[in-house]
């Protein structure tokens, strides 16, 4: 798996290669790497205001901000918010830790004005464009371009800075022109840089019904069109890059797939918040072979390192890229990095609430530390993330999450039928939900409960793990039904076999190696497997 995932394939334009995406070379490459979220199209979450619609989405925030400082000391915050908040040493460091891609979310209105009737571009957006290309040139990592906020919106929420909730893009004729002639200035610049992966034509279009919004469904059948027209316009200046298509409802439902857009497309989807088992890519992966089209979780995250350890391992598995989101946002432990919140920055976030207001001058000065804070040399660094996303120590697993690939015979056994629902590829194993924990309950965005697998004697359960060192050590956390031995062996060679009961900690060493497959075997007795930890 983990020579799919080498920065040494990036070299070349990307293509579909059947189902699978290869580089320049015809080397095929998994997608690994993280969206740039907040940068250039802030989200009022990532500013610590939850379910807020006041300072929910990029118009709001700017109003907010200019409504705190005035004018002049606005657009500097800008100016110098779009300089600090990603740099180059955000990719240098985005290379070291081993990713070989990213995906950068923007929002039209920095790249067109917001006028009728007129198509007038920025030169401002573009040149942050080509900043972050060249550094991901140096650095060698693959770069797509993704249409966040379309003119007028595409979801019709406040992830794409819609006005009024609807998506204005399928609804408005000048609107869908700019949105296309949009897509056209950005092939005719960047046709010619292999650094750019692809075009993510339009992130998360046609929500779902949204409290008191009305159902858009019914605009499914111009979403087509607009990916039909916007496609017919790169294509007539750029003929090599891969094009992203997404579905509706936030690019979980594939009803738009009914035909393949253009020959050299991969099906882009999202996932979050679900059980991190086989039935999230069942619908896609049935796609895939219908279309003969590569496949990219190309947005994902939000969530505890558990889930990224059982979600994105069974994603490289099954070929399968992935984009975790985001790179960096305040005072989080689920993304690479975290940006320390600035002092009093409760009193801003109150007054977007009702509360009162700043005064400007110490709104200027939370705003001023908040710049400096989001300097990737000022962040915290939260490296389990990236050991998790890896799966490599220091990492836990659950025990529910055995290996699904090549199935049972080899990543698993089961003599029985009595598995509490079906997990994975249906093990024939006892699979136990942690006391106190509902299923149901534990399928949301930062929760995820201990899912152990039963074990008796002569069944096993088999884990891929990678980059380990000499005497990592892997921590067993039993429940004891029955005493017994538990044996385990690294590529089928014994790290030992011993009794066990209840009370007592099991502790193996294990060998160096890039890749392995630790297996755990109840040679008698019966115990409940509820995590693996490497460290």
């Amino acid at each position: 798996m983990l020579e799919k995932l080498d920065r040494k394939l990036v070299k070349g334009f990307l293509k579909a290669d059947g189902q699978r995406i290869v580089n320049g070379d015809g080397e095929e490459i998994l997608l690994n790497g993280w969206g740039l979220g907040n940068w250039l199209l802030c989200e009022g979450y990532m500013w610590l205001a939850y379910d807020n619609r006041n300072f929910d989405r990029p118009r709001i925030i700017e109003e907010v901000i200019r409504d705190l400082t005035g004018s002049s000391y606005a657009q500097k915050f800008w100016q110098q918010f779009r300089a600090n908040y990603i740099t180059r040493q955000d990719i240098a460091k985005m290379a070291e830790l081993g990713y070989n891609s990213l995906r950068i979310p923007f929002n039209w209105r920095l790249f067109m004005k917001d006028e009728p009737e007129e198509i007038v571009f920025i030169e401002e957006g573009f040149k942050l464009i080509d900043s972050c290309l060249d550094w991901c040139e140096e650095y060698g990592i693959y770069v797509f371009l993704d249409l966040h906020g379309a003119p007028g919106g595409q979801t019709g929420s406040n992830i794409d800075d819609s006005r009024d909730n609807m998506p204005r893009l399928l609804m408005d004729r000048d609107y869908w022109n700019k949105g296309i002639a949009l897509w056209r200035e950005l092939a005719r610049r960047y046709k010619d840089r292999w650094i750019v992966g692809g075009y993510d034509l339009l992130n998360e279009p046609i929500r779902t019904v949204q409290h008191d919004y009305p159902n858009v469904d019914h605009y499914l059948p111009k979403l087509a069109q607009f990916y039909d027209g916007t496609i017919a316009a790169i294509r007539e200046i750029d003929k090599v890059h891969l094009l992203s298509i997404e579905g509706h409802h936030w690019s979980v439902d594939p009803a738009v797939f009914w035909k393949k857009y253009d020959d050299n497309m991969v099906i882009h989807f999202h996932r979050y918040g679900c059980p991190p088992d086989i039935a999230a890519y069942k619908a896609f992966t049935n796609l895939r072979e219908k279309l003969n089209a590569p496949l990219w979780l190309g947005e994902t995250g939000e969530n505890n390192n558990q889930w990224y350890a059982s979600m994105y391992t069974l994603a490289f598995k099954l070929d399968i890229g992935i984009n975790v989101w985001p790179w960096k946002k305040m005072e989080c432990a689920n993304s690479p990095y975290s940006i320390k919140k600035p002092d009093n920055w409760d009193a801003l976030l109150k007054f977007t609430k009702g509360g009162l207001k700043p005064a400007k001058k110490d709104s200027i000065a939370m705003l001023d530390e908040y710049l400096t804070n989001m300097k990737i040399e000022n962040c915290r660094e939260n490296p389990e993330v990236t050991a998790a996303l890896f799966r490599k120590p220091t990492v836990t697993l659950r025990g529910a999450d055995f290996d699904p690939m090549p199935g049972k015979g080899v990543s698993y056994s089961g003599t029985r039928d009595e598995t509490s629902f079906i997990y994975q590829s249906g093990s024939g194993m006892a699979i136990r939900i942690e006391e106190g924990h509902d299923f149901m309950e534990n399928t949301g965005w930062a929760r995820w409960g201990i899912f152990s697998v039963e074990l008796r004697g002569g069944e096993y359960a088999a884990y891929s793990i990678y980059n380990t060192a000499e005497r990592t050590k892997l921590n067993l956390d039993i429940t004891v039904l029955e005493k017994g031995t538990v044996a385990v062996t690294q590529d089928n060679k014994s790290l030992g076999s011993v009794p066990f009961k209840a009370g007592e900690k099991l502790i193996f060493n294990l060998h160096a190696a890039r890749e392995s497959i630790v297996t755990i075997r109840a040679e008698s007795g019966r115990f409940t497997l509820n995590s693996l930890s490497f460290s």
